[in-house]
């Protein structure tokens, strides 16, 4: 059985539904932010336990033979809103989780990382960069991510396998859905404004990949032989792409599909993350190599958005930093109210 942490989120949802098309039982740790809609489908098909990840007991290892942790704050603005919420579940929970997956002993423990550490800015040497390179993150979520990693890292032995996977920016369509990633964001102002807006030029650099990719990078991390995988960090992208480039793909692709949009072009001075990073490691360790194209991804993220009737574009549930600030808000209210009726 795998235990996914955080697997009703963006990433987690579909996480799991592919564990479960591949014969795995699956169970899902999960503290449920953003309700239970992203596995609705499959909750008859999977165990699932409600809870924080800051506090996890020992018993929710039980019968488990591997740990994916996805868990935890997932960009900047959240975790630039409450920093400490943020290094207790991406640095201390990560942290604790390692240490009971050890002490049920289970090996296998995939640990969701960041290609946000590389960040070099506008003012860093543009390079390409590999999982050798020195970093040295300063914002608080690559930052959280770098720490759990050299935790993880230290952690390394014959009876424990921690793997790492530093993904770029993911895009595409989940059934928790996310309209603050950059091409989802592109394709929901496509939707609902008729025209994309790319900031500074979109002269800054990004690593993307496609959300399907993702999800078959932790199965290749699963099931890849001990030996190839133990105390390693892998890169996870697509390809390295100029925001700029990606707003004009995701607008050809619409296109394709009679969705019409113009780009705007905004040079207001921003303080904006530009990295990019070599994908060789994985594809030459594991033999992985992404598929999904911008395009592809785009036209599929329209239709499945159309299906499943995710177009209450300003449903604050769809975007993180929103989400968590309305939660916040309403247990401060709910505390002085006490019971409704």
């Amino acid at each position: 059985m795998v235990l996914v942490v955080g697997g009703a989120g963006y990433v987690g949802s579909m996480l799991a539904r592919e564990l479960l098309n591949k014969g795995y039982a699956v169970r899902i740790f999960d503290k449920f932010y953003y309700g239970e809609k992203g596995i609705e489908d499959v909750k008859d098909r999977v165990e699932i336990i409600q809870g924080d990840m800051r506090n996890m007991d020992l018993s929710v290892f039980q019968e488990i033979d591997a740990v994916i942790n996805v868990g935890g704050l997932s960009n900047d603005p959240t975790a630039e809103y409450n920093p400490r919420a943020n290094y207790e579940m991406n640095v201390a929970a990560t942290e604790t989780l390692a240490k009971l997956s050890k002490e049920r002993g289970i090996k296998r423990f995939i640990f969701a990382s960041s290609c946000s550490i590389y960040d070099l800015g506008f003012a860093g040497e543009d390079v390409v960069q590999n999982e050798e390179a020195k970093v040295n993150p300063k914002a608080a979520y690559s930052k959280s991510k770098y720490d759990a990693e050299r935790i993880l890292l230290k952690m390394v032995d014959e009876d424990f396998c921690p793997v790492i996977l530093r993904k770029g920016t993911i895009f595409g369509f989940s059934y928790r859905m996310r309209y603050d990633l950059v091409v989802n964001t592109f394709v929901k102002d496509a939707l609902t404004k008729g025209k994309i807006t790319i900031f500074r030029g979109g002269e800054m650099w990004r690593p993307l990949v496609d959300i399907s990719d993702v999800v078959k990078a932790y199965l290749s991390c699963l099931e890849a032989p001990e030996d190839k995988v133990k105390g390693q960090i892998f890169n996870v992208s697509h390809n390295n792409y100029r925001i700029s480039e990606l707003a004009y793909r995701v607008r050809g692709a619409l296109r394709e599909i009679g969705i019409k949009a113009d780009i705007e072009v905004d040079y207001t001075p921003q303080n904006i993350r530009s990295y990019r990073v070599s994908t060789r490691k994985i594809e030459s360790v594991l033999d992985f190599h992404s598929t999904c194209e911008i395009e592809d991804s785009t036209k599929d993220m329209v239709k499945m958005i159309n299906r499943h009737a995710y177009t209450d574009f300003l449903n604050p549930r769809y975007y993180n930093i929103q989400w968590m600030t309305l939660l916040e808000e309403t247990e401060k209210i709910l505390k002085k109210l006490g019971s409704i009726f």
